[in-house]
């Protein structure tokens, strides 16, 4: 209930559809990171690619597009 909250928040000044790549980019990677830490889990070269590439689509996101209301 209380991350329904937190993805409310951002939702009030930003577009429905930039608000949900970016939380779930940042879902998959803490998982991720959550996988590496605690459960010891080896990341290969496409998992590690494919991570990147969601970290850099966020901030491509929030750096460069025009849709966000900053």
């Amino acid at each position: 209930m209380l991350a329904f909250y937190f993805l409310s928040l951002p939702l009030r000044t930003m577009p429905v559809g930039i608000v949900y790549a970016i939380w779930s980019g940042t879902g998959i990677v803490l998982l991720a990171l959550i996988d590496i830490f605690w459960f010891r889990v080896t990341l290969d070269l496409p998992a590690l690619l494919g991570l990147a590439l969601i970290v850099g689509g966020v901030l491509v996101i929030n750096l460069f597009s025009q849709s966000l209301g900053h």
